[in-house]
C-alpha cells in the first residue's frame, strides 16, 4: 500500500508540473483580444467554429507516454514539434517586356481562389506566408466585382480599364475583367456528385476530416432532388461507402459523412480512379459531372508521383467528369499538387480554412462551384508600340502559354463557372519612360519590321473559350484606348484589385514593388471598398493590418 502511495504522490506532481506549464504557456502564448497583428474578425477556425491551437498544432496535442510506476521526471520532457511539409509550386515573377521585342501576351484564365484564404490562415496565425504560397492572380480572383454580366447567349462579359499605376506615378495599370454568366439555382441543371474524401491518419486533426464532414454536409443541404450525390473514400485502399443516392435522400447522405473517421496511409490514386469511374457509371447528359476532391493532398502510396497522377485526371476530363479540388488543413498541405490536379481536371482549388469559407464555396458560390459555362478560356493581348513601350502582367505565372498556343485548340486552358469573375492587371510603361530591359544583338540575316498601323488604342485584347461539352473555340475580341484616366477617378473595382496585387507583390517582396508599404495598401483598399456585398473587402483591410504588424 505505501509503495501504490508513494507512485500517487510521484502521480500527482507530475499532473501539478503539467497543469503549471500549461497556466504559464498559455498565460505567455495567448493573444491579448484587439493586439496589433491580431486578426479578430476572422480567426483560424476548427470544425466547431473555435480558434485552432497553435499550441496543439506544434505538439501534435499528445503527451509523452510513460511506463506505469516509472517515477515522473523533475522537468518536463521537451516535446518535438511536427516538421512542417507543406508543399508550394516555385513562383517566379514575371518580367516586363519589351513591346519591340514580344507585343504579344498570352495566358491560360484561373479561377482559383485557394492562395488567398491560405495566406488568410497564416495572418491569422501570426505569420507571414511563404513567398510561393502567395499567387496574385488567385487573391484578385477571391473577391467579387461588379462588372457588367454578360449579353444575350454569350458565357461571359469582357471590361478593360486603364488608369494610372499606384506604385508607380510613371506607368499605367490595365485591369481586363471577365464576369461568367450566372445561373439561377432553379435553372441549374442536374447534378452527378461524387465526394472524393481522403480519410488517412494526416486528416485527423480538427480543421481537416472534421471541418470537411460539415463543410460537406452543409453542401448537402443546398443540393435538390435532381442532384445525385455518391461517397468515394481512400486510405491505405479506397472504397465506396455510399452509391450514387439521390438528394431526396439527405439525411441518408449527411450520416454517411458523419460516419467517417481518419486513420491509415494515402493512397489517392486508387480513390481518384473508383472516384471517376462511379461518376462515369452515373454519367448525367446534359448534366454537371464532377469528382469533388477534398484532401490535404498528401498522397503517400500508390499513385502519388505528380505527373502520373496530371495524366490520369487530364484522361478523365475528357471523358466530361471534371473535377474541384478542396484543401484543408496545414503543417503538411500539398498545394502544388492539389493546384495542379484542379487545373488538369477542367475544374478550380479553393482552400478552407473554417466553416465560413466552406458557405462561401459551396453554398455561395454553389453555381460556380458545380457547373462549367465555358472551358479552355485563352486570353491574348497584342501591345501597340507607339503608345506602350513595356509591360508586365501581373499574377498568372504558372499559366503563361506560347503566342501560338491561343489558336491551337489541343492546349488545354482554364474553366469558368457560373457567376465566377477573372481579374487580370498588366502594369504598363509609355513611351519615353525608358525601363531597363535586357536586349538582343542586331540580327544579320533579318530586318525588323518597322510598318505600324496608326490606331489610337493602346491595346487590342482577344479571348478564346469553347463550349462546356464542345471542341472548337470561339474568338472574342476588342480594341482598348487609354484616355488618360487618372487613379482617383477609376472604378472601386480597379483601385481595390490594384491594393491586393500591390499587398501580394509585399508578401512576395517583388523587385517592382517600389516604395509600397502597407499603410499605402490600405489607402488604395479604402479607396475602393465600394458596396462590399459580403464583407469581404473589409476583411482583407484587417489581413493588411495584420500583416503590417508582422514586418514592423
Amino acid at each position: 500500500m505505501r509503495a501504490c502511495t508513494g507512485q500517487l504522490r510521484h502521480w500527482g506532481v507530475f499532473l501539478l508540473l503539467l497543469v503549471i506549464s500549461g497556466i504559464s504557456a498559455c498565460n505567455e502564448e495567448a493573444p491579448q483580444a484587439g493586439a496589433s497583428g491580431t486578426v479578430a474578425a476572422r480567426p483560424a477556425a476548427t470544425a466547431e467554429g473555435t480558434p485552432a491551437s497553435s499550441k496543439a498544432v506544434a505538439y501534435g496535442g499528445a503527451l509523452p507516454a510513460m511506463t506505469p510506476g516509472m517515477p515522473p521526471p523533475s522537468v518536463l520532457p521537451p516535446f518535438s514539434p511536427e516538421p512542417n511539409t507543406e508543399q508550394y509550386g516555385r513562383v517566379s515573377e514575371n518580367l516586363f517586356i519589351a513591346v519591340a521585342r514580344e507585343p504579344l501576351s498570352t495566358f491560360s484564365i484561373d479561377v482559383d481562389t485557394a492562395s488567398y484564404s491560405n495566406v488568410r490562415r497564416f495572418l491569422t496565425q501570426n505569420q507571414l506566408p511563404p513567398k510561393d504560397a502567395v499567387r496574385i492572380e488567385e487573391m484578385m480572383n477571391y473577391f467579387p466585382y461588379s462588372d457588367p454580366p454578360p449579353a444575350g447567349d454569350a458565357p461571359f462579359s469582357v471590361h478593360v480599364e486603364i488608369a494610372d499605376c499606384p506604385w508607380n506615378g510613371e506607368h499605367r495599370l490595365a485591369r481586363i475583367g471577365l464576369q461568367g454568366r450566372r445561373i439561377d439555382r432553379g435553372e441549374r441543371p442536374s447534378s452527378n456528385l461524387v465526394f472524393l474524401i481522403d480519410v488517412s491518419g494526416s486528416m485527423s486533426s480538427a480543421n481537416k476530416l472534421p471541418l470537411l464532414k460539415k463543410s460537406l454536409q452543409e453542401m448537402v443541404r443546398q443540393l435538390g432532388e435532381n442532384d445525385h450525390v455518391a461517397i468515394v473514400v481512400y486510405a491505405g485502399a479506397s472504397g465506396l461507402v455510399l452509391p450514387s443516392t439521390s438528394c431526396l435522400e439527405k439525411t441518408r447522405i449527411i450520416e454517411s459523412l458523419e460516419r467517417l473517421h481518419a486513420g491509415g496511409s494515402t493512397n489517392g490514386g486508387a480513390g481518384i480512379q473508383l472516384a471517376y469511374d462511379t461518376a462515369t457509371a452515373n454519367f448525367i447528359k446534359g448534366g454537371t459531372n464532377r469528382v469533388i476532391l477534398a484532401t490535404d493532398g498528401d498522397f503517400n502510396v500508390g499513385l502519388s508521383d505528380n505527373d502520373q497522377l496530371t495524366q490520369l485526371i487530364e484522361a478523365k476530363a475528357k471523358s466530361g467528369v471534371f473535377l474541384s479540388v478542396l484543401g484543408f488543413g496545414m503543417g503538411n498541405l500539398k498545394d502544388d499538387k492539389l493546384e495542379r490536379l484542379a487545373d488538369k481536371g477542367n475544374g478550380h482549388y479553393a482552400y478552407i480554412d473554417d466553416l465560413q469559407e466552406a458557405r462561401k464555396v459551396l453554398i455561395d458560390e454553389l453555381g460556380a462551384t458545380l457547373v462549367t459555362i465555358a472551358k479552355d478560356v485563352k486570353i491574348q493581348v497584342e501591345f501597340n508600340p507607339d503608345k506602350v513601350s513595356a509591360y508586365r502582367l501581373i499574377g498568372y505565372e504558372n499559366r503563361l502559354l506560347n503566342k501560338e498556343d491561343f489558336n491551337d485548340d489541343r492546349k488545354d486552358a482554364g474553366e469558368i463557372g457560373a457567376g465566377h469573375h477573372v481579374t487580370a492587371l498588366y502594369e504598363l510603361v509609355p513611351p519615353g519612360k525608358d525601363k531597363d530591359l535586357p536586349a538582343v544583338d542586331p540580327l544579320k540575316f533579318q530586318k525588323p519590321e518597322t510598318t505600324l498601323v496608326p490606331s489610337k488604342e493602346s491595346l487590342l485584347v482577344k479571348l478564346r473559350y469553347k463550349q462546356p461539352d464542345g471542341d472548337r473555340s470561339q474568338l472574342i475580341q476588342g480594341g482598348v484606348e487609354d484616355t488618360g484616366t487618372d487613379f482617383g477617378h477609376a472604378s472601386d473595382d480597379f483601385k481595390f484589385a490594384s491594393a491586393v496585387a500591390a499587398f501580394g507583390m509585399l508578401l512576395r517582396d517583388s523587385d517592382e514593388k517600389g516604395s509600397l508599404t502597407c499603410s499605402g495598401v490600405l489607402e488604395l483598399a479604402q479607396s475602393g471598398l465600394g458596396a462590399d456585398p459580403g464583407g469581404y473587402r473589409r476583411e482583407f483591410l484587417e489581413l493588411v493590418r495584420a500583416a503590417q504588424s508582422l514586418t514592423r
